[in-house]
C-alpha cells in the first residue's frame, strides 16, 4: 500500500509539472460540445464527450483513427441508442512520446470527458491510469496489452483488447508443444516489452522450460545497435527466438538477423502479435519482406468471422480515403478493437442513462489548493458518477466486430484466443488456433466453447509448419554455443576397477567401458560435439562422486562421464541420461562348504508337502476299500485285518507293488488316476534329492542385509561410492561400523581377515563391481541375499541440458543395435565366471503350491466316484425291500401308533448298512430271486378268474 501511495505521488507530481503547457497543445475534435455541469437529472444531456489518445503516425494509429471516426458516426446515426444525446470524441496525438502523451491526456481530461479511449502505449497507460483513478474517469485501452496494467492497481483501467498474459501463455504452450527447453527473448526495453517477457518467463517455468537469455534494446534503436545485439545472441546455445517488439520498428530485427545468417535452417523465430499488425497494415505484401520472413511463426489476436466483420472490412478503404489522401493502409485487428471500444462506451451510456443516472462533474478538492500557482489544475474535474459508469461498462455483454465482448473479474476480455500463422511464400498461413479453453486446435475456438475445457497434451493439434530453410521437421532448437568453448567433460580418476573408466595417454586422455559408450553415443548424434575430457581426482583414491555431481551443478563441468550411479539426491541437481548399465547394492561375504545331513532324504519336500501327500495316500486306500469291499475277499474280514489292508494298499502304490487287484470299474478308474499322481511325485522327489546331494552347498554367517545390520560387525564399502551415505542415511548404520576400502586388494584382504583380525564381516557394493571382484578372487566369496536397491549408471548433465535427451536416445539406439553388448564384452569379460549367489536349499524343495492342481483333480474324481457308488447302493437297497417286510411294517403301524418315524428311519439305515456290507454277487442273486417271485405272482393272478 505504501508503494502505491509513493507511485501515485510521483506520478501526480510529474503531472503537475507538465500541466503548465496544457493550453498550448493543439487538439482535434469531432463535433465537440460542452455540456452543463448542472444538467437536470430528469433529462439526458444533449452531448457527451469521450477522449481518444494514441499516436496517429503508427501502424496502430493509422488503423485506429478512421475506425474511431466511423464508430462515432455510426453511433450518432443509430436512433436506437443515445437517442437524444450526441456522442463527441476528443482526439489527441501522443506522437510516440511519453511526455507529449501525458500532456495530451491532461488536455483530454479538461474537456469534461466521461471516458477516455487509449492510450496506445503501455508506458503512457501506467501514468495516465493514475490520473483516471483520481478523476474517476474510466480508461478503455484498445492497444495497451501490458499484463501489469492490472485492475487491482488501476481500478479505472479497462482493456478492450487481449491481455498479453494470455499471449505469453500461448507462446509457452507452443514451445512446450515442440518440446523445446530454452528460448532467447528479444524485446524492446519499455513497460510493454519488459513486462510481457517477464510473464513469458513465468509461463515457461510452468512447462519446465526457461528463458536462457534476455536481449533488450532501447526504443528507437538504430540498425547498428540491433545488429550488435543479435550478434551476441547468436553465440547462445538456444536457437528459439521470441521477438516481442513494436510493429513500427520490428521488421528491422529480421533484416539484421538475415545479414548475420540467423534466418536459415535450424533457427526458430516466434513473433508476437506485432508482426501480423505490421503485415496486415500494408496494402500489398512486399515480396522482399515476405522472402525475408519465410518460416517465421507469428501470433495474432483471434477475431471470429461474421457478417458484421466482413461489412466493416469492405468499407475500410473508403474510411481510410476520407482520413488521408495518400495510399490506403491495410486492415488490422486494432481497427476493430477501436471500433468496438466506441460502441462499448455508447451502449454503456445508454444503460447508464436508462437507469436514471446523469453526468455531473465537480472540482477536486486536492487540486483546488493549487489555485495560487500558475499551474491551472482547477480545469480538471472529477466525474462524480464515474464509479457507477465503470461498473456498467464492466457488466456489458454483447457481440461486436471482435466477437463476444464480456469481461471477467480482473477486467480482461473473456475467452481469449489467438491465431497461429506460419509465413511462407504465399504469405501468412493459419496453422491453428490457441485458446485458454482448449489450447491448440485446428477448429475455430468458438466451436469448442460448448465442450468441457481440455488442454491435455494428447488433444493439442496444429497443422504442418514450414520452418526456416523450408523444412517441415521441427528444429532441434539448440546448438553448441558458438563461442569456441568445447563441452567440458568431468571424468573420475579411479584407482580401482579401471576397466570402467581411467586415465590414459591416448588422444582422449581417458579410456574404459563408460568412455567407449559415451563416444559411441556421441557418434550417433546428428551434429558435431566439440569436447574435452578433464580428469577429476588426485589419482590416489577414488574421488567422491557426489562432489563430481556438485561440480556439474556448479557449471564447472558440462557433463560427468563414468560409472555414475543414478540416485534420488543427485537427480535434484543434474539431469541423467537413460541408464546404460543396470546396477544395485548387494552384500558379499565369505562362504564355506555345508556339512552333509543324515536327514537329507527329507529335504526334497516341505513339511506341508509331506503331510498332504501322506493324507492323500490314506484317502486313496480308504476309497479303494469302499469300492472293492463288496467284490474282493482281501478287503473283507475282521476290522483289524481291513485296517491293515487299507494301510498296506495305500503305501504300496508308491512303488506300484500293491498285491490286491481291483475288480470294480470305479475302483480301477480311481487307481489309474492315483498311479499317475504317484508317478509325478516320485519323479519330482528323485530330481530334487539329486540336486540337493550333487550341488555343492555353501553357507555363510550372513544371510542378507538384515542379518548384517543385526551383527554389529564392520562393513566394507568402496571409497567414493554412494553406498556409504546409503547405509548411514537410509539404513541408520553407525558410521563407526563402515570402513572405506581403496581397491580390490583391500577388498579381498579385509574379507579374508574377517572382523576379528581387523577386516570386515561383509562388503556392500554395486553389482558390476562385485562381478569383477568375485572373478578376481577365484570365486572364494559369494553374494548373500537379494539386491536391496535397483539403480543404474548414466551420464550426468547440467539441469535442462537438451543434450541429455539426445544422448538418451542415442543410448537406446546402441542397446537396440546390440552395440552396448559388444562394448561390454570388450571390457567386462572375465576369465572366471562365478555363481553370484549362494544356492539356497529351499530353492530345491517342492511345496504344495507346485502340485495343488494335481491334488485338486484327484479330489474331484474321488468325489464323483463316491457319489456314483452311493447312488448305486441306495438304488439296490430300495429294490431289496420285500413285500412281506412291507406288510409287517404296515401291521406294526396299525397295532401301535406310538412308534415314531425316527424308528422307521433307523430300521431303513440298518438295512442300508446291511446292503453295503453284502457281497456284490449276493446282491445280484437276491435281486434275481425277487424278480422271479414277482413274475410268478403276476402269472398266478392272471390265471385266477
Amino acid at each position: 500500500m505504501e508503494l502505491l501511495v509513493v507511485i501515485r505521488a510521483v506520478s501526480m507530481g510529474f503531472v503537475l509539472l507538465c500541466v503548465s503547457g496544457l493550453w498550448f497543445l493543439p487538439t482535434e475534435g469531432a463535433g465537440r460540445e460542452s455540456f452543463s455541469r448542472n444538467s437536470s437529472s430528469s433529462s439526458r444531456p444533449r452531448s457527451v464527450n469521450v477522449g481518444a489518445l494514441f499516436t496517429y503516425d503508427s501502424f496502430i494509429g493509422r488503423a485506429a483513427k478512421p475506425a474511431l471516426m466511423a464508430a462515432i458516426d455510426d453511433v450518432n446515426a443509430d436512433q436506437s441508442i443515445l437517442r437524444r444525446t450526441k456522442l463527441n470524441i476528443v482526439f489527441h496525438d501522443s506522437n510516440c512520446s511519453g511526455f507529449v502523451g501525458t500532456m495530451g491526456a491532461l488536455q483530454v481530461m479538461e474537456n469534461k470527458v466521461v471516458a477516455a479511449i487509449g492510450p496506445q502505449s503501455s508506458g503512457i497507460g501506467h501514468i495516465i491510469s493514475h490520473v483516471a483513478n483520481e478523476l474517476h474517469v474510466p480508461l478503455l485501452s484498445f492497444a495497451a496489452t501490458d499484463p501489469t496494467l492490472s485492475s487491482l492497481q488501476f481500478p479505472y483501467f479497462l482493456r478492450t483488447t487481449q491481455n498479453d498474459y494470455f499471449q505469453m501463455n500461448a507462446i509457452a504452450d507452443f514451445v512446450s508443444y515442440f518440446r523445446w527447453r530454452e528460448v532467447v527473448a528479444i524485446f524492446v526495453d519499455d513497460e510493454y516489452g519488459r513486462n510481457g517477457i517477464s510473464v513469458l518467463g513465468d509461463a515457461l517455468a510452468k512447462k519446465r522450460a526457461k528463458i536462457s537469455y534476455k536481449a533488450a534494446f532501447t526504443p528507437g534503436a538504430d540498425n547498428s545497435s540491433i545488429t550488435d545485439l543479435l550478434a551476441s545472441v547468436n553465440l547462445m546455445e538456444s536457437r528459439i527466438f521470441v521477438a516481442h517488439v513494436n510493429p513500427d520498428s520490428g521488421l528491422n530485427i529480421f533484416s539484421a538477423a538475415k545479414s548475420l545468417g540467423m534466418m536459415g535452417s535450424g533457427y526458430v523465430w516466434i513473433a508476437t502479435d506485432w508482426l501480423l499488425t505490421a503485415l496486415d497494415s500494408a496494402e500489398t505484401m512486399d515480396p522482399e519482406t515476405m522472402d525475408l520472413l519465410q518460416g517465421v511463426v507469428a501470433f495474432r489476436h483471434y477475431t471470429p468471422e461474421s457478417n458484421k466483420k466482413r461489412r466493416f472490412k469492405e468499407r475500410w478503404k473508403s474510411l481510410r480515403s476520407k482520413e488521408s489522401s495518400g495510399g490506403a493502409d491495410g486492415f488490422n485487428s486494432y481497427a476493430m478493437y477501436a471500433y468496438d471500444t466506441v460502441w462499448l462506451v455508447a451502449r454503456a451510456l445508454e444503460v447508464f442513462f436508462s437507469k436514471g443516472n446523469t453526468v455531473t462533474l465537480s472540482n477536486d478538492p486536492n487540486l483546488r489548493k493549487t489555485n495560487d500557482s500558475n499551474i491551472k489544475l482547477s480545469a480538471l474535474n472529477v466525474f462524480n458518477e464515474g464509479e457507477r459508469f465503470l461498473q456498467v461498462i464492466h457488466e456489458m455483454n454483447y457481440t461486436g466486430l471482435t466477437g463476444q465482448i464480456e469481461f471477467d473479474s480482473e477486467k480482461n476480455r473473456k475467452n481469449p484466443a489467438y491465431d497461429i500463422l506460419n509465413i511462407n511464400s504465399r504469405g501468412p498461413q493459419r496453422v491453428g488456433y490457441w485458446s485458454n479453453h482448449t489450447g491448440f486446435s485446428a477448429e475455430p475456438p468458438e466451436t469448442l466453447y460448448s465442450k468441457p475445457p481440455n488442454t491435455s497434451a494428447e488433444h493439442q493439434r496444429l497443422k504442418e509448419i514450414i520452418w526456416l530453410g523450408e523444412v517441415t521437421k521441427p528444429p532441434r532448437g539448440w546448438v553448441f554455443p558458438d563461442n569456441g568453448e568445447p563441452l567440458k567433460i568431468g571424468v573420475p580418476d579411479r584407482v580401482s576397477y579401471k576397466n570402467y573408466v581411467s586415465k590414459d595417454n591416448n588422444s582422449l586422455g581417458v579410456k574404459g567401458y563408460c568412455i567407449d559408450i559415451f563416444e559411441a553415443a556421441i557418434q550417433l548424434l546428428p551434429y558435431p560435439v566439440p569436447r574435452t575430457y578433464i580428469v577429476y581426482g588426485d589419482g590416489k583414491r577414488n574421488p567422491s562422486y557426489d562432489n563430481l555431481i556438485s561440480e556439474v551443478a556448479a557449471n564447472n563441468f558440462d557433463v560427468a562421464v563414468g560409472d555414475v550411479t543414478i540416485v534420488t539426491n543427485r537427480t535434484k541437481f543434474v539431469d541423467f541420461t537413460q541408464p546404460f548399465m543396470e546396477s544395485g547394492l548387494v552384500v558379499v561375504a565369505p562362504v564355506k562348504g555345508a556339512k552333509s545331513s543324515p536327514w537329507s532324504f527329507l529335504k526334497p519336500f516341505t513339511v506341508e508337502m509331506w503331510a498332504v501327500t501322506g493324507a492323500f495316500f490314506l484317502f486313496v486306500g480308504a476309497i479303494i476299500w469302499i469300492l472293492e469291499h463288496r467284490f474282493k475277499e482281501e478287503f473283507r474280514g475282521p476290522p483289524r485285518r481291513q485296517i491293515i489292508t487299507v494301510f498296506w494298499f495305500s503305501f504300496s502304490t508308491m512303488f506300484f507293488s500293491q498285491r490286491e487287484n481291483t475288480v470294480s470299474t470305479l475302483g480301477r478308474f480311481v487307481l489309474l488316476i492315483w498311479l499317475f499322481v504317484v508317478l509325478i511325485i516320485n519323479s519330482s522327489y528323485t530330481a530334487s534329492l539329486t540336486s540337493i546331494l550333487t550341488v555343492q552347498q555353501l553357507t555363510s554367517r550372513i544371510e542378507g542385509m538384515d542379518s548384517l545390520i543385526a551383527s554389529n560387525e564392520p562393513i566394507g564399502v568402496q571409497d567414493g561410492a554412494f553406498a556409504y551415505k546409503y547405509l548411514v542415511n537410509e539404513l541408520n548404520i553407525p558410521p563407526s561400523r563402515i570402513i572405506s576400502l581403496k581397491d580390490e586388494e583391500e577388498y579381498l584382504s579385509a574379507l579374508q581377515l574377517g572382523p576379528r583380525a581387523g577386516g570386515v564381516e561383509a562388503i556392500v557394493d554395486e553389482l558390476p563391481y562385485i562381478k569383477a571382484l568375485l572373478s578376481n578372487s577365484n570365486c572364494k566369496f559369494r553374494t548373500v541375499g537379494p539386491e536391496f536397491t535397483r539403480t543404474g549408471w548414466g551420464f550426468a548433465f547440467q539441469r535442462d541440458s537438451p543434450l541429455a535427451v539426445d544422448m538418451s536416445t542415442a543410448i537406446l539406439q546402441l542397446s537396440e543395435e546390440g552395440k552396448l553388448e559388444n562394448i561390454r564384452k570388450k571390457w567386462l569379460t572375465y576369465s572366471h565366471e562365478c555363481l553370484m549367489q549362494i544356492a539356497d536349499k529351499e530353492n530345491y524343495q517342492i511345496s504344495v503350491q507346485s502340485f495343488w492342481g494335481l491334488f485338486l483333480i484327484c479330489g474331484i474324481v474321488w468325489f464323483i466316484v463316491l457319489t456314483l457308488f452311493c447312488w448305486k447302493v441306495f438304488w439296490q437297497c430300495q429294490r431289496l425291500r420285500t413285500e412281506e417286510e412291507g406288510d409287517e411294517v404296515r401291521v406294526s403301524e396299525e397295532a401301535s401308533s406310538s412308534r415314531s418315524g425316527r424308528s422307521l428311519r433307523a430300521a431303513s439305515f440298518k438295512d442300508l448298512i446291511k446292503v453295503v456290507d453284502k457281497r456284490e454277487a449276493e446282491i445280484k442273486e437276491m435281486l434275481k430271486q425277487k424278480s422271479s417271485k414277482k413274475l410268478k405272482t403276476s402269472q398266478s393272478l392272471g390265471e385266477t378268474p
